[in-house]
């Protein structure tokens, strides 16, 4: 069996490319280019959520299910480039072929992903693979959105309907689970031009554990799982983060409300 890799991202406006395509020079600050693209973009759209391509990926986190070992971790250290950070990520996919598992990852994280792949020039052999070079790829890929070795799980329980999409917050608080903790994505720049990247990481390490056990939940109401293999992949992460000393699992012990 191919080992489960639950993955997100964090972002910021890519203050570099903004320059590029508005024509700004550096006069103006890393905080006042981002607010001229916004208003720009709440102009067009009445939002100011920004184009993906102008995304720049500042995390990338990762819950690991591997024969008999569970892990939670964000790739690569604090002064990692985002190149390095998407290289790595895609050399993990090139040499463990893993079961990818997202939420909202084919609207949001992997098209970030590819946006920002084209411009650092990464490459990606088994991401990109659909059947010229393994015929396995032809009918099972990453990039088909009704093949499994990607499971969007918010596109899929919605039935790929855009109206019926739901928040991982909402829907791990109403199973049990911690959901989000003391941020969200919106408040990720004003942590970013703080400073605060370990925060930044440690939320989306909270966002891909609570993905994970949406993921458990939806093999167990499918029949995957039967009632103590899901009690004993939720126990093992329960004991997985109790050996942590990191404050963000403590404080998401605390929140876990039992089942």
């Amino acid at each position: 069996m191919n080992p489960v890799l639950v993955f997100d991202i964090e972002t910021v406006p890519d203050i570099d490319g903004i320059r590029k395509l508005y024509g700004v020079g550096s006069d103006l600050s890393s905080k006042d280019i981002a607010e001229m693209a916004f208003q720009s973009r709440r102009q067009v759209t009445g939002s100011d959520f920004l184009e993906l391509y102008l995304q720049k990926i500042v995390a990338i986190s990762c819950a690991l299910r591997n024969r008999n070992e569970f892990s939670v971790w964000s790739l690569g250290d604090l002064e990692d480039s985002e190149a390095d950070l998407i290289r790595r990520f895609f050399e993990g996919i090139d040499k463990y072929t893993p079961q990818l598992v997202s939420w909202n990852g084919r609207g949001f994280d992997f098209p970030v992903l590819n946006y920002r792949s084209m411009i650092h020039g990464i490459r990606a052999h088994r991401y990109w693979e659909v059947g010229e070079n393994d015929r396995n790829f032809k009918w099972n890929n990453y990039l088909n959105r009704y093949h499994s070795r990607h499971l969007d799980l918010m596109d899929f329980l919605s039935l790929h309907q855009p109206r019926a999409n739901a928040s991982l917050n909402d829907m791990s608080q109403l199973i049990g689970f911690p959901g989000k903790l003391g941020i969200d994505g919106s408040q990720v720049w004003e942590k970013y031009q703080d400073g605060e990247i370990v925060e930044i990481r440690n939320y989306c390490e909270t966002d891909v554990l609570n993905t994970y056990l949406m993921f458990l939940r939806f093999q167990y109401i499918r029949g995957i799982l039967n009632d103590e293999e899901y009690i004993y992949e939720v126990n093992l992460v329960r004991t997985t983060l109790k050996k942590s000393t990191e404050s963000h699992w403590k404080i998401f012990l605390k929140q876990w409300k039992d089942e």
